[in-house]
């Protein structure tokens, strides 16, 4: 598959702009970027379902595509599901028996078809085709009826059906829009075995770190550039972020040297207005001749002046953001919290206890209702436990990134909801917020989406500003709660990093593979789920 000069534009917004890109046999391509950026567009563009603007894109060979979305009519099974993925393979046996039985009649040209049919037939590996389909549905715990209606089944078991065709079709070229959604760390382990192992190309869109560092070997990063096109960076995950890193170092120090050359110009003209005003008052003494010879100098060098800075033009764009963490200088080893014997009906029912001091790390993990959640709301003081107790120190802070984000106003701007929160801080402390705390200083909403209002920002936008609310208070413990849900993975390396060196203590309750291999060395406390008969009926989904 070949893509060449791509230029999509949806509304008033050009998403995708002069792209270049060709997915091959052995490809393994990751298409990353902020929400919003045209990851998903760009693959509908490659699969043929979106049409652009401007540009081409020519395919050979088998395709499969993997959406969010999907069609659950009533009348679809998992049967008919399960035809549409691997049809070309039931095609070409249909094709070899009609093919056979034409040679044993000796019919004219028989050879030749059965011949054809039979190499399409080992091509495709079409005999095989419905085991790989099975391996597949039992591998993404799926559901294996085939006379089952997609319409019966929940989100996850739909998406996972769908996502185990696809595997099973081994097609040429698979494209797979967030393929770990709705999977659990079997499904995860299983949907990675097989990526590596596919034979044709690969492209990727996905948030998942662990799936993108353990697959993906070539990486198109479609975030915005010093030159506004796509980067592209081989070399795998390691290669993508350090490549990142480095064109983002390069362009903010274009655009510090273009600011500073424009600062100069703007100084050396201000300064040559200013000898152009004493130009015309020479010191006493002075002749009138050599005022009026001194001033046409003085002009000429005012006027070249300006000439240079009106022609001076700060072209190099301004560069991404960039996290910033204001450290709140916790002392090391000052208590902050104790929690002693803590449950919650029906939510923890284990009964756990731990101490939290400045610079702690904890790393909170467990099955889908063991009580995470619950037992960082309980630390947070937003739960109040059934038995036991937390106590925090009086003069500690604690910030909680949940899950959920806060119930917002739906008329403010996200700078309105976030200059309110100073304000409360300051109230409660009786001193005016630190200039380290300063939306603009935050590194985690462009000017744009500070102006937004609450409700029209997107799922990863209100998650940032939920972590800017943190950080502004400048905890002795922050409490995060599945904290890389919605946010991009660069930002999330960036978030991983400060966790590391932040002197406040840290404590994370999270599924996310790569954060649990990036926090490996950090103490765990494991929750065990309590089990029922209600439970095992659950959705797995």
């Amino acid at each position: 598959m070949r893509a060449e000069g791509v230029d999509v534009t949806l509304g008033d917004r050009r998403v995708l702009r002069d792209v270049d890109v060709v997915v091959s046999a052995g490809s393994r391509l990751a298409i990353v970027g902020e929400n919003g950026r045209g990851k998903t567009t760009l693959l509908h563009v490659l699969a043929g379902l979106t049409e652009p603007e401007l540009g081409t894109v020519t395919r050979v060979g088998t395709l499969a595509v993997v959406q969010q979305a999907l069609d659950a009519r009533s009348d679809k099974t998992v049967g008919a599901l399960v035809e549409d993925a691997i049809g070309d393979s039931l095609t070409a046996l249909a094709r070899l028996e009609t093919a056979t039985e034409a040679l044993t009649e000796r019919r004219p040209g028989a050879d030749e078809a059965y011949a054809a049919a039979l190499d399409l037939a080992i091509a495709l590996d079409a005999w095989d085709a419905q085991r790989r389909v099975d391996v597949a549905l039992a591998g993404l715990d799926a559901c294996t009826d085939r006379a089952r209606t997609l319409s019966t089944l929940s989100v996850g078991q739909r998406y996972r059906v769908r996502l185990a065709c696809v595997l099973g079709a081994d097609s040429d070229l698979m494209l797979l829009d967030e393929p770990t959604n709705h999977l659990d760390a079997k499904g995860l382990d299983f949907l990675t075995e097989r990526l590596q192992a596919h034979r044709g190309g690969l492209a990727i869109v996905s948030h998942d770190r662990a799936l993108l560092r353990d697959v993906a070997t070539s990486f198109l990063d479609l975030d915005p550039s010093e030159d506004g096109r796509p980067r592209l960076y081989a070399g795998g995950y390691d290669a993508w972020v350090d490549g990142r890193r480095r064109d983002r170092v390069r362009w903010e120090q274009d655009y510090a040297d273009q600011l500073a050359e424009r600062a100069q110009l703007a100084q050396a003209a201000e300064e040559a207005r200013g000898r152009l005003r004493s130009g015309w008052r020479p010191e006493k003494g002075h002749g009138k001749h050599q005022r009026a010879t001194r001033t046409g100098g003085v002009v000429q060098a005012f006027n070249r002046r300006q000439e240079d800075l009106e022609a001076h033009v700060v072209s190099v764009p301004e560069p991404p953001l960039r996290l910033h963490w204001p450290d709140p200088g916790t002392t090391p080893g000052r208590p902050v919290l104790t929690c002693a014997e803590a449950t919650v009906q029906g939510r923890l029912t284990t009964p756990t206890s731990l101490s939290v001091n400045g610079g702690d790390r904890l790393v909170v993990t467990g099955a889908n209702g063991a009580g995470k959640s619950t037992l960082l709301g309980v630390l947070a003081g937003q739960l109040t436990p059934t038995t036991g107790q937390v106590r925090l120190h009086p003069a500690a802070c604690v910030a909680f990134l949940s899950q959920e984000v806060p119930g917002w106003p739906p008329e403010l701007t996200a700078h309105q909801v976030y200059d309110r929160h100073l304000a409360e801080l300051a109230s409660r402390s009786g001193r005016a917020p630190s200039p380290r705390v300063a939306a603009s200083r935050t590194g985690l909403l462009e000017a744009r989406s500070w102006r937004t209002p609450v409700t029209r920002m997107s799922q990863g936008q209100q998650r940032r500003l939920h972590l800017a609310l943190c950080l502004a208070e400048q905890p002795d413990l922050l409490l995060l709660d599945e904290p890389t849900n919605h946010l991009s993975a660069g930002l999330v390396d960036e978030l991983t990093t400060e966790l590391q060196q932040t002197s406040c203590a840290v404590v994370v309750a999270t599924h996310d593979r790569q954060l649990l291999r990036d926090v490996a060395g950090w103490p765990t406390l494991h929750l065990q789920a309590a089990t029922s008969p209600s439970d095992l009926d659950k959705d797995p989904s």
